[in-house]
This record gives C-alpha cells, sequence and structure tokens, in this order.
C-alpha cells in the first residue's frame, strides 16, 4: 500500500501497489506531452529566428557587395577619365610648345634677314659714295713719290685705325719681298684682316715700259710668304687704260683676293677692306651664335622627339594598364556575379530549410519508431 497527501486539502489516503502505478503513469504521460510540446515550440521558434537571421544577413551581404562593386566601378570610371583628360593635356603642351618654338625660329630668321638686307644695303651707299670720290679726285701725283703719297694717306687716317699696322717690308723672304705691309686688330686683339701691297710708278720705270699683270705673280707670291689675306698693287701703270681708270680693278680670277688700283683708291679700299672683314667677323660671330642657336633648336627637337617617345610609352603602358583593370573588372565582376549566384542558392535553400521547418509534425517525427508512435498515441489517448 502507497500512502498519498492531497496537496490541496492536506488530507492522507492509501492506495494499492496498482492504483500508483496507473496514477504515476498518467502523471508521466501528460508532463511527457507537455515537455514535447514545449520543446516543439521552441524548436519552431529557435529555427524561425534563425532564417529571418540569416535571410537579414544574407539581404545586408548582398547589399555590402553591391555596394562595393558600386565603389569600384566609380573609382575605376573616375580613374579613366583622369588618364583621359592627363593625355589630352600633355597633347595640347606639346602642340603648343612645337608651335612656339616654330614660331620663334620663324621670327629670328626674319630678324636675320632684315639685318643682312640692311648690311647690304648700308654696303652698296658706301661704294656708291666712293665712286662718287673717285670722280672728283685727281689722278696726277705732283712732288711726290707713290710711296710717300700712300704712306702720307695712311697717315690721315690712321685715328680711324688705332689697332693698326703699316711699315714698309723690310724682310726679304726667299729673294723678295713686297713694300707695304698693312694688318688691323679688332679691340680684343684678334686680327681680321691683312694686306700685302706694291706700289709701281710710271716714272721709276725709265727703261721698259711694264704693265701690271707683269707684277700680279710675283704680289701673289709675296702675299703668301708673310701670311696675307689681301693683295694690292696701286700702280701709275698703263696711264691710258679704261679698264684700271675706272676705279677698283678685282683681280680675283687671276690671283685669289688680288686688286690692282689707282692711288686715289688707296685709302677708300683700305676702308671698304677693312669694313667687309668687320663685318665678315662680325658675320662670322652673328653665325656661330645662330649655329649655337641651331644647336638649341636641334636639342629641343630632340628632347621634343624624346618627349613624344616617352609620352607615347606612358600612354601605351596607361593602355595596358587600363586593360589590366578593364580585366580585373571583368574576373571582379565575375567573381560578384558567382557570389550573388550562391547567395540565391543560399537563399533558396533557407526556404526549403524554412518549408521543411513548417512540415515537421508529430508524424513526421515518430515516422518509423513504433514505440514513440505507441506512446503519442498512449499520451493523446489519456488526453482524449
Amino acid at each position: 500500500m502507497k500512502e498519498l497527501r492531497c496537496p490541496k486539502c492536506g488530507s492522507t489516503f492509501t492506495v494499492d501497489e496498482a492504483d500508483y502505478a496507473l496514477l504515476l503513469g498518467q502523471v508521466k504521460n501528460a508532463e511527457f506531452e507537455r515537455e514535447l510540446d514545449r520543446r516543439v515550440h521552441e524548436l519552431e521558434q529557435t529555427q524561425a529566428a534563425r532564417a529571418e537571421a540569416e535571410q537579414a544577413r544574407l539581404k545586408a551581404e548582398q547589399a555590402r557587395v553591391a555596394s562595393e562593386q558600386k565603389m569600384q566601378v566609380q573609382t575605376l570610371q573616375a580613374q579613366i577619365a583622369q588618364a583621359e583628360q592627363t593625355k589630352q593635356l600633355a597633347v595640347a603642351q606639346v602642340r603648343q610648345q612645337a608651335t612656339e618654338a616654330y614660331m620663334k625660329k620663324e621670327q629670328e630668321l626674319a630678324t636675320m634677314r632684315s639685318q643682312m638686307e640692311e648690311q647690304l644695303k648700308a654696303a652698296q651707299e658706301q661704294i656708291a659714295y666712293y665712286k662718287e670720290m673717285k670722280l672728283r679726285l685727281s689722278t696726277k701725283m705732283v712732288g711726290e713719290t707713290l710711296e710717300q703719297h700712300c704712306a702720307t694717306e695712311f697717315a690721315r687716317i690712321r685715328p680711324l685705325f688705332p689697332y693698326a699696322y703699316f711699315e714698309k717690308d723690310n724682310e726679304v723672304v726667299e729673294g723678295t719681298k713686297g713694300d707695304f705691309v698693312f694688318r688691323d686688330n679688332s679691340e680684343d686683339g684678334v686680327e681680321y684682316i691683312s694686306i700685302m701691297f706694291e706700289m709701281k710708278n710710271e716714272n721709276d720705270e725709265t727703261a721698259t715700259k711694264h704693265k701690271n699683270e707683269d707684277f700680279l705673280a710675283k704680289l701673289d707670291a709675296d702675299r703668301k710668304k708673310k701670311g696675307c689675306e689681301y693683295a694690292v698693287l696701286v700702280s701709275m701703270l698703263e696711264p691710258e687704260s679704261e679698264l684700271y681708270n675706272g676705279g677698283i680693278v678685282d683681280m680675283s680670277h687671276r690671283f685669289e683676293k688680288m686688286y690692282v688700283i689707282r692711288p686715289q683708291f688707296f685709302v677708300p679700299l683700305i676702308t671698304l677692306l677693312c669694313q667687309t672683314s668687320r663685318k665678315s667677323l662680325d658675320a662670322k660671330r652673328e653665325l656661330a651664335l645662330v649655329k649655337a642657336q641651331q644647336v638649341d633648336v636641334t636639342n629641343f627637337e630632340e628632347k621634343l622627339v624624346a618627349f613624344k617617345d616617352a609620352f607615347g610609352r606612358n600612354v601605351r603602358l596607361a593602355n595596358d594598364r587600363f586593360a589590366d583593370a578593364i580585366e580585373e573588372i571583368d574576373k571582379t565582376i565575375a567573381h560578384l556575379t558567382k557570389v550573388r549566384e550562391n547567395l540565391v542558392k543560399s537563399t533558396d535553400n533557407l526556404s526549403l530549410a524554412d518549408k521543411k521547418l513548417q512540415e515537421v509534425s508529430i508524424k513526421r517525427l515518430t515516422q518509423g519508431n513504433p514505440t514513440m508512435q505507441a506512446k503519442f498515441e498512449e499520451a493523446k489517448g489519456n488526453k482524449e
């Protein structure tokens, strides 16, 4: 016998073993059913919460990936636009520099042409002046020898040639010498002209009448022996010759840099040759400057070509990098597409899991388990 106490009134009563076992079974079946219902309910809530949380996480992940993808595409588009703008600016700068260099060179050439034209005009005016002077001078030399006359005439213009040398040629080389040697230097001490003079007066030749051509070969040899640039024969020979009376006669077709003149052209010829040589010296200096400038232009053109090559190489590299970037973008898009597909599949799997969760029942849980089926049936019968 078992003694039991009523939980409400506190009274006690006794039951036999069979009744006690029956009461105990009823209590256990009811508690088991309540516990089973509670566990099933908790499982359903947990699965639903997990499914909802996973869906929320997947949506957030999709949004994050989409945002990052969009930002990457925008960044790449901005980089591409900036590279294109840089390329256009560089091309415009190269074109502007080339145009400016061409215009500068054209301006320099125009200035040089203008200067040369002015110098030519001045030389022509000076020649005209000497021709006019020749008409006013007398061809007669009275009371003095030709050498004395020339020495005196040069003494008159000596102030115009402060650095000049004009002396009798007393140095005999290989048995011959000239009459006078003229040399002049620039302010910086550079000799820019030298002249070998030979003077021939008709009165000095008492035996046989000579021609000017008789002395040209010796004069040319004396010029070379003394290292002079020009050779000038000041002659009173052939007084009736219209050729020699007409002015300065250039004999360069016979002997290099040789002239035959009458005495009245002695000073004008020295002045003309000096001015020409000085201008030639200036022209040489200007030519050297122009060559230096041309070297600068050549260097600029070489630098411009090198810049173009380097720029083209950079553009090609930029294009290669651009292609690589596009390829990487394509790869990223393909990867993100794959991730999206996986996310969609995960969502489908979650939906399927939720569906399966919704289909969970006591019948499905106890399928294939006769013992649990019997327990549930017994609990269900007791409950009814």
